[in-house]
């Protein structure tokens, strides 16, 4: 079983400039075997408009990159109306039903969980979301910074993912991250 990943995506106001930030770490794994350091789990879409990250099978989530690019072009961009489309062609198809696989997308005005069920999840704070094994550890320190730190978004996913990599097993912290400024 892949137990591999921990994906955080935040979206504020700092200093005046809306920012969408997301970052994951680079660890594999499976059972109690690393199978690789530095995968590369978050990208830009639509035109470097949007950005995403995956957790669970690596060759699903190609698969839902793939068709989730699709519907945005299709959509113009326009992420709400994306995600809505998507969530109903994942329900519709038997295929994908059975991916194991979750999503984070987000731009500098929203931000959504994509389950493996093909739900579509807004987070409670409108702002944080986070997935995979090491994603509660993540989103606590997020939470954290976020409520009582003023730093940089970009440094508040790296701290956040950097804290998830010292307690989870499943995370490591080669960390990437990507920016929308």
């Amino acid at each position: 079983m892949f137990e591999a990943t921990t994906i955080l995506g935040y979206k504020c106001e700092f200093e005046g400039k809306k920012y969408a930030v997301i970052g994951g770490d680079g660890q594999v794994t499976f059972g109690n075997c690393v199978l690789k350091n530095n995968a590369t789990k978050i990208r830009k879409l639509y035109n470097n408009q949007i950005l995403s990250g995956f957790a669970g099978s690596t060759a699903d989530a190609f698969s839902l990159f793939d068709m989730f690019e699709n519907i945005l072009e299709h959509k113009k961009g326009d992420l709400l109306r994306g995600v809505l489309d998507f969530s109903k062609e994942w329900r519709k198809d038997k295929y994908l039903r059975k991916l194991e696989a979750m999503m984070i997308v987000l731009n500098k005005d929203n931000i959504f969980i994509l389950s493996g069920t093909g739900d579509v999840v807004e987070p409670e704070d409108g702002k944080i979301a986070a997935i995979g094994s090491g994603g509660n550890y993540a989103l606590s320190a997020a939470r954290a910074l976020d409520k009582f730190a003023m730093i940089h978004p970009k440094k508040l996913v790296e701290e956040s993912l950097q804290i998830a990599g010292e307690i989870c097993i499943y995370t490591n912290t080669n960390i990437k991250i990507l920016e929308l400024e």
